[in-house]
């Protein structure tokens, strides 16, 4: 088990391939969970991340996201988030990247987004709460 505390935010890697984050996701958090959420995600520890416990963000969570998901495409592995905030449901909308990360849901429920296993589907379509990510061909 991997956690970072500090900044009162935490990066739990749990069973099953689970994580979890707790606390704000601002610049002063997102630069120490980003090299702990990618070690899991590279490593196969992480392919659903629960964001239930996330009780703020600003852009530089979004940031965090979306970088994270860059990570299991790179890395070929699968990737979802559950659970996100309304509040990072917005700042998704509001910077148009809401279908990357599984947007087009409201409210604060269960909100997937994520990449897909490769060649699953065509680039950049939803396939339940995944998205597989273009290639850069």
């Amino acid at each position: 088990m991997r956690e970072l505390r500090g900044h009162s935010a935490t990066f739990e890697v749990l069973k099953d391939e689970r994580c979890s984050v707790v606390g704000p996701l601002d610049f002063g958090t997102v630069t120490r969970l980003l090299p702990l959420g990618s070690a899991a995600i590279a490593a196969g520890q992480a392919s659903i991340i629960d964001l239930r416990g996330v009780a703020y963000s600003d852009s530089s969570g979004l940031a965090l996201l979306i970088e994270w998901l860059s990570v299991a495409k790179t890395a070929g592995r699968s990737l979802r988030y559950e659970n996100m905030p309304g509040q990072l449901q917005q700042l998704a909308r509001l910077s148009e990247v809401d279908d990357l990360l599984g947007g087009g849901e409201s409210g604060g429920g269960e909100s997937g987004g994520g990449v897909s296993e490769p060649g699953s589907s065509r680039p950049g379509s939803t396939i339940g709460d995944s998205v597989t990510l273009p290639s850069e061909t």
